[in-house]
């Protein structure tokens, strides 16, 4: 098989991973670009990163997966040489700015890991690339293999895909979420924080709506990660039924359901919330028809409207609108001089408006300043 049909193939696989990849319309020709993704770093720089799998073979038979055992797809794999050398090829044809590189379990776990670790190892060392790579973990991999992934890589990741053991083993009958993932994610932890770790974060994914999940259980297992393993971000995929799995006459989750997800999941990790403070309906799920922070802010009447020229940073921060800029900028401005009026927060905040209701300045609710227009 040829380098082309192979990349068709197993960038193709690799495309229901969404770590690190932002939101992209649907390709319509069968090139390259359709296995290259726009992905945020921290500090909101974006990339053109090639997502492709090593190898799309698995003997696991995860009931939402296209590359599960026994599914009618074509298989095939790419051998470190012949991946680095089509990575560098596309790098050097500017195409591409980084690597995201996962795979199916293959003939094994640890088999499969060392020739990921080679492939990026060539890339590194012979094509001298030093931009960013993404690298898959995978369940059964060894702890001197995930060293040597955080020397070799910039981020690294393995996948939960469900909020707990019960819930994973309705999905998948061989991982084993206590021994197989979070035990290589404590490792994970473990490596990014070595001296000479080149990798400073990782993260994992969750399929949402594959089972019964709640929107409450899936956030609270994430913040348990966040604050156990000290995960850098968790991310949301929402799920679609595959032809030939157990799953296909399964409805495809919302994409409202898995936005309203990374809104609270922002909520967790910069805004000092816990998962038990999020508002949600009867079936524990995220209310699809609002905003986490402005149902939250409106559940609370008692702690609103607050002081802008008073409020702790941690309160500001709980205004719907305001963000960490905002909140930096006004606790800045009233170092100087208070802040006057509605028209002078809105040079600081650009979404006063929407705060407005939920704030005082200087002792008079800016609502009514807001419907005097000022």
């Amino acid at each position: 098989m040829d380098t082309d049909r192979k990349l068709e193939i197993l960038g193709e696989s690799a495309s229901q991973d969404v770590a690190g990849a932002t939101d992209r319309p649907e390709c319509r020709r069968k090139d390259i670009g359709e296995f290259i993704y726009p992905a945020q770093l921290s500090g909101g720089r974006v990339l053109r990163q090639l997502k492709v799998l090593l190898d799309n073979a698995c003997p696991f038979s995860c009931a939402y997966c296209a590359q599960r055992a026994g599914r009618d797809t074509p298989r095939t794999r790419f051998t470190p040489e012949e991946l680095s050398r089509l990575f560098a090829s596309l790098v050097e044809r500017g195409a591409v700015d980084g690597l995201f590189l996962s795979s199916g379990i293959g003939r094994s776990p640890v088999a499969t890991m060392d020739r990921m670790l080679a492939t990026v190892e060539i890339i590194r060392r012979r094509y001298d690339f030093q931009g960013f790579v993404h690298l898959k973990i995978l369940p059964g991999a060894e702890p001197a293999q995930i060293e040597r992934a955080a020397e070799l890589a910039d981020r690294l990741s393995i996948n939960l895909e469900a909020p707990s053991a019960a819930y994973l083993s309705r999905l998948s009958a061989q991982k084993d979420l206590p021994g197989d993932i979070l035990r290589r994610m404590s490792w994970i932890s473990t490596a990014v924080r070595a001296r000479r770790a080149r990798a400073r974060s990782h993260t994992t994914q969750f399929v949402i709506g594959a089972g019964e999940e709640s929107d409450r259980e899936v956030l609270g297992a994430a913040w348990r990660l966040y604050r156990q393993y000290s995960l850098g971000r968790a991310y949301y995929s929402a799920f679609r039924p595959i032809p030939g799995t157990p799953l296909e006459d399964r409805p495809r989750a919302p994409l409202l359901r898995q936005h309203r997800l990374y809104q609270a999941d922002f909520l967790l990790r910069h805004y000092g919330f816990s998962p038990h403070e999020l508002v949600v309906e009867d079936s524990g799920n995220l209310a699809a028809g609002g905003d986490p922070k402005l149902l939250w802010a409106c559940a609370h009447p008692e702690l609103f409207p607050v002081e802008v020229n008073r409020a702790p940073r941690e309160l500001l921060l709980r205004v719907p609108g305001f963000g960490e800029r905002t909140v930096r900028r006004i606790i800045e401005a009233r170092k100087i001089q208070p802040i006057r009026d509605l028209a002078e927060l809105a040079r600081l905040a650009p979404l006063a408006q929407k705060a407005a209701p939920f704030l005082l300045i200087r002792g008079k609710a800016a609502r009514a300043q807001l419907d005097l227009g000022l």
